[in-house]
Parts: structure tokens; sequence; C-alpha cells
């Protein structure tokens, strides 16, 4: 008995000290980040083995001396998708819906599907990016307004795009969409009898005590100061239709929250993640899950989900297998800075 308390002790130490060292080179790599790049605010949180780590840096704001930390509310943009789509899998396990049923019946009234594309698109294929819809002109919306680019955006104009499609010109391929994702919260509020802002609030915001994630009413004493390309000043944007595809707006705490109820499998969140884990879509570059990307080599496989508002950048990363997984909150919108330090982190510390 001696022996296997004795055991047991060094093997709890050796676990501990095996998570700090991963903890203070993750700290590390941020940290050096930062004195490179003092002028861009950074809020990460990690979780290994169900142990919670977080470091950050910067200010909300010029004008402020309160410094970010993990509660610093970030616009987590199209990560927003992975919550969507764990929503989409919760609705299958519960029965409602089919991942390769048709959209067809699914839609609110204001979007009649032309003869030629009737019975053609399944709910996996808008999940996977895959539809051969048509999407937004996100360009032209930028143009037209740099700081509220989907302001505009209605039902209306998502009705007339959908209506006036006669063919699917690449259905089959990737081509990221935020139509896509709309059109899964819409499926989602007509099988649930309820708005999207009010399903992810009882089945992943409530449940896992997220309290600090926001779907509206954002203008909170915490959050960051978004900031685009150049360092200008950038709103988060607005709720309106689109929510579904990337208007979440979250901090590091929630979102290790969401990720450690991802890698549980008891949980209804983490049920729903190992459906979106399965792969929906593969060629030679990439393949897909349902709203998440897949990435395996010969020891590990990865599921991540980036995010780009106009003025900020964020990345989510897990191992389900290894049990750890990674989030990345930037306030300035820099998909390069976030890709690098996710790829520093995964291949110096938990590859």
């Amino acid at each position: 008995m001696k022996t296997s308390i004795t055991f047991l002790a060094l093997l709890l130490i050796s676990s501990f000290s095996f998570g700090q060292d991963i903890n203070k080179k993750i700290d590390s790599i941020i940290t050096d980040n930062f004195k490179k790049n003092p002028e861009v605010g950074i809020s990460v949180g990690f979780i290994g083995n169900n142990k919670e780590f977080f470091t950050s840096h910067g200010k909300l704001n010029a004008e402020s001396q309160t410094q970010i930390d993990k509660n610093s509310i970030f616009e987590i943009a199209s990560i927003t998708k992975i919550l969507t789509s764990n929503l989409i899998a919760q609705a299958v396990i519960e029965h409602k819906i089919k991942l390769d049923d048709y959209i067809d019946n699914f839609l609110p009234k204001a979007y009649v599907l032309h003869e030629n594309l009737k019975n053609k698109i399944k709910i996996s294929d808008l999940a996977s990016h895959q539809s051969g819809l048509p999407d937004i002109d996100f360009g032209k919306l930028v143009a037209l307004d740099p700081q509220q680019p989907i302001n505009t955006v209605t039902e209306k104009t998502l009705s007339v795009i959908i209506n006036s499609s006669s063919e699917l010109k690449d259905y089959g391929k990737y081509r990221y969409s935020t139509i896509g994702y709309t059109l899964l919260g819409l499926i989602l509020e007509k099988v649930y009898g309820k708005s999207y802002d009010k399903i992810i609030r009882e089945k992943i915001l409530e449940p896992l005590k997220m309290t600090n994630t926001l779907t509206k009413d954002f203008y909170v004493k915490n959050r960051t100061t978004g900031r685009n390309t150049e360092g200008g000043i950038q709103e988060f944007i607005k709720w309106n239709i689109t929510a579904p595809a990337g208007l979440v707006k979250s901090n590091a705490s929630d979102m290790v929250k969401f990720l450690k109820a991802l890698l549980d499998e008891k949980t209804e969140v983490g049920k729903a993640g190992t459906i979106t884990e399965k792969i929906f879509y593969k060629d030679g570059n990439r393949e897909l899950g349902l709203g998440t990307n897949i990435l395996t080599d010969d020891k590990n496989t990865i599921y991540l989900k980036s995010g780009d508002s106009m003025g900020q950048s964020s990345i989510i990363c897990y191992n389900r297998a290894k049990n750890w997984g990674i989030v990345i909150l930037l306030d300035q919108r820099n998909s390069k800075m976030r890709q690098n330090l996710l790829n520093t982190i995964y291949d110096t510390v938990l590859k």
C-alpha cells in the first residue's frame, strides 16, 4: 500500500510540474510577442487536463489604465460558427433535424428556392461551406460603411440573394460562406420555435455559466477597443440577422469554459462536439467538420477555427485525444500574428 501511495503521489507531482512547465512556456511566448508588438493587446486562455491557465497584456484602450485580463471582452467573430454548429449538432442529438436533411422545409416563408435548387442543399452542406449558394458581397459592404459593414443587411437582403439564385455553381466545393451560417441560425429558430439569441443562451451560455459572452448590448465597461490593420479605432460590429455567422463577443475565461465542456463528452456540448468533428468535406488542401477545420499529422488531430472582425482577430484550437485547448484573442485585426502565435505555441509546446 505504501508503494502504491508513493507512486500515486509522484505521478501527481509529475503531472502538476508538467502542466506548470507548459503554462510557463505559453506565457513566455505571449510575453515575448507583446514586447515586440506593444500596440497589440492580447488575452490567452489555455486548458490542459482540466487545469486552466490565463495570460494577458495591454490595456483596454489608449485612454484607460485598466489592464486587459481574462475577463476583457473581445469580438470572437467567426469563432461564433463553432457555437452555431454545436447547436446544430445538439439539434441532431435531440432528433430535431438530420444532417442530411434538405434545407427546403426548414427555411422561413420569405425564402423560396428556385426549382433547380430544390432538394439539393443539405444542412451539412451549409455547415461545411459547400452549399454552392451565393454569398453576401462583404467587400462592397465594407466600401459603403467600413465601421458597420453589415448594418444594412436584413432578411430581405438575404432572401433576395437566395430567391434569385437559379444554380449552384460550385456545389460540393469549399467556399467560405456567411450566408450559409445565417441560414443555419434560421433553421435553428424554425425547429426550436425560439430566437437564435434565446437558443444559444439556453443551450450553451447558461449551462456553461458563460456570463460574459454577449450576443447584444455589448457596450460594457470591460470591453476592449478594436483597431483595424492600420491601427485606427474600429467599432464592434452590431448584432443583426447574420449573428450566427460571427457576431458573438466573449473573453478568454468564457471561451475556456466552452473548451472544457467541448472536451468532456459527458456534457451536451461535448457530445455535440464529437459530431461536428466528423469529416464532411475533404480536398487536397483541407478537411472540414461542421464549422471547424481539421488538421492531422502522424501523431495529432487538432480542431480549430479562426475569427477576424474589422478590428480584432482570434483563434480557438483543441486536441481531444490529448485533452487540451487554447484560445487567443487580439484587440487588433491581425490574422498573421494570431496564426503565428498559435503555430509557435503548438510547435514548441503542445505538439
